[in-house]
């Protein structure tokens, strides 16, 4: 499996200069490359192959007065602008088609010069990491990180990273092998929230660090300076990153939060559960900001990569599961609630539940019952295992002769299914 490492970089004044050069050549091919593939499309429907390409925006343009700049970079960034292009464009059909998973990906759109993040690419033949610790890279020299941890394997490529706050950062790709715990008897359902961020099934409360609420006082007076300079201006300039840093001060923070719960539950549950949260929906909500704050997707994408390496089991059950509403003792659906109601008892049992604490009960049983669904598990607390379905023989039911009808045969697990010619009105 692929992982990335990313470490801090910090260049010198030379070598800041040398990628920001670097940088802009390989947005200038990139560029290049995709109008040469718009007008192929937009003229006869075809498209150039990449070998084609890359001669045409990178070798044949060095030889010419408005490109001849393009040499004083390694050729190995500028191939890889090319690449990456490659790369959207088959996400972007990938995701027409559905073959890709996820949110729709639009056509590889043109970058500019003034975006707050820059980034290149070198494969294995544009770097080398020195002896001394030292990261090579090819024509910019020896580039001073702060190697926070070792490498796990030898990296494929690194993605030299410049962010809005100006911070440099290289981050390495590396093939690793899965390193799976031992097994565990431990399962846990959570119900994510606001007020409380994670309610699990066993009773532990995650309390919510709201991270940016907390520095929205020092957001707000970096915010309110940046708009008092003029635009253009050098003060501009320095006010924008200083409120670059303040965001990237929440975000690591909250990164680096998310990291330690993520890798606590993996290394104490074999298995998880979670609900599938219209995170997106509630995003365009007044509760916009602390959704955002919580930072759930990126919770769930943790949970998922590090199960995976791991050896562990991370559910997702439907989002329109009524957690709220049914009981997790009896299994009695007691109807919906409004959110200010937290406690509340089941008229049929008389049982006395936390509100968030039986949702996530209803998780752990919801999801159980889909990872063993197979094997016959529990569909819900309190239910007993069901019987397996039998499979249904040709010939064995009683009236089968006397209707007319085909006999029926089963199908995968016993599920019986239609004959050529068979009215499904019928049934």
């Amino acid at each position: 499996m692929h992982l990335r490492y990313s470490y801090r970089m910090y260049p010198t004044v030379g070598q800041r200069q040398s990628l920001a050069r670097t940088f802009g050549c390989a947005r200038v091919v990139y560029n290049d490359a995709l109008t040469m593939r718009k007008a192929a499309w937009k003229t006869d429907r075809s498209r150039i192959p990449t070998g084609v390409l890359a001669k045409s925006v990178i070798t044949d343009a060095k030889k010419t007065d408005a490109r001849s700049w393009l040499g004083s970079v390694s050729v190995d960034a500028l191939q890889s602008s090319i690449r990456d292009l490659d790369t959207a464009y088959r996400n972007f059909f990938d995701s027409l088609s559905g073959k890709r998973a996820g949110r729709p990906v639009s056509l590889p759109r043109f970058k500019s010069r003034k975006d707050s993040r820059q980034s290149l690419r070198f494969s294995r033949n544009g770097f080398r990491i020195r002896g001394n610790g030292k990261l090579n890279l090819a024509r910019i020299g020896d580039v001073r990180v702060k190697w926070s941890r070792a490498l796990p394997a030898d990296p494929s490529s690194v993605t030299i990273v410049l962010d809005p706050s100006g911070r440099y950062f290289a981050s390495f790709v590396v093939d690793i092998e899965p390193d799976h715990l031992a097994e565990l008897d431990t399962e846990v359902g959570i119900d994510l929230g606001l007020t409380t961020y994670a309610v699990m099934s066993d009773g532990t409360v995650i309390d919510n660090p709201r991270f940016l609420r907390k520095a929205e006082k020092k957001l707000k007076a970096a915010q309110r300076a940046l708009s008092r300079k003029a635009n253009g201006s050098r003060n501009r300039a320095k006010a924008r990153r200083k409120v670059a840093r303040a965001h990237a001060r929440v975000a690591d923070t909250r990164l680096d939060w998310l990291h330690k719960r993520t890798t606590g539950l993996i290394r104490e549950n074999q298995a998880i559960y979670l609900e599938d949260l219209n995170v997106r929906g509630l995003a365009g909500t007044r509760l916009a900001k602390s959704v955002h704050d919580a930072g759930w997707s990126t919770f769930r994408r943790l949970l998922e990569e590090k199960a995976a390496r791991y050896g562990r089991h991370v559910g997702i059950i439907g989002r329109y599961a009524p957690t709220s509403q049914v009981c997790s003792t009896c299994g009695v659906q007691d109807g919906p609630k409004p959110l200010s109601i937290r406690t509340w008892t089941c008229g049929a049992c008389g049982t006395s539940h936390d509100r968030d604490l039986n949702a996530a009960r209803n998780i752990l049983a919801a999801g159980r019952a889909d990872r063993l669904n197979a094997c016959g598990g529990p569909v819900g607390p309190g239910v007993a295992i069901p019987r397996r379905a039998r499979p249904v023989e040709t010939g064995t039911h009683r009236n089968a002769g006397r209707t007319g009808r085909k006999p029926r045969v089963a199908g995968a697990a016993g599920i019986p299914v239609l004959q050529r010619g068979e009215d499904v009105t019928r049934r």
